[in-house]
């Protein structure tokens, strides 16, 4: 690969494969998570059970999470979809019926797949069990937004790049500033 025509058949190659699942345990369950991660109801839904649960610890983890995943979808949603307008992948590439239920913004980059990482990933450097309870709908999320063509791999990887940038962000924030004040 080193070309945006190689991208793009990678992308094509991909998505005709992750859309093709014809498996009913993926028929059921993502489009269950799709509704599940639609408007971030459940990241709040798991930073309140963490905040409600989980102590000291699980009050941090929740904080870290939700304000990771609010710069991450700053990132994706209110920078990157502005300035790359991307469409969504051809409904031809999708064999099945969710192709007509698709956003009509910008395909790039995926803002489910960095709100997704950038929680988890927050979380998973305070508490990294409830981190990786959490990695399970992360990458159901990812895989969901291809399979119905939502979004192109790509859109997928550079949203969990934006989200893993954001967690890492989230993670030294506290310290940058203090740096910065004490200069």
């Amino acid at each position: 690969m080193g070309t945006w025509e190689d991208l793009r058949e990678n992308d094509h190659r991909l998505t005709r494969r992750v859309a093709s699942w014809r498996s009913p345990a993926a028929r059921r369950v993502l489009p269950a998570v799709e509704e599940a991660a639609q408007h971030t109801k459940l990241w709040w839904g798991a930073a309140f059970v963490m905040a409600t649960a989980g102590g000291w610890r699980g009050r941090r983890a929740a904080a870290v999470g939700v304000a990771a995943m609010a710069v991450a979808e700053l990132v994706s949603n209110g920078v990157g979809k502005q300035l790359w307008d991307r469409r969504r992948p051809p409904k031809e590439w999708i064999p099945h019926e969710e192709v007509h239920d698709r956003p009509d913004s910008s395909s790039f980059p995926s803002g489910h797949t960095a709100a997704a990482v950038g929680f988890t990933a927050a979380v998973a450097g305070v508490w990294p069990s409830a981190g990786a309870l959490c990695a399970v709908p992360a990458v159901m999320v990812a895989c969901e937004r291809v399979h119905t063509g939502a979004h192109y791999p790509s859109d997928v990887a550079v949203g969990a790049l934006i989200g893993l940038t954001a967690a890492a962000l989230t993670h030294r924030a506290p310290r940058l500033a203090v740096r910065a004040a004490l200069s």
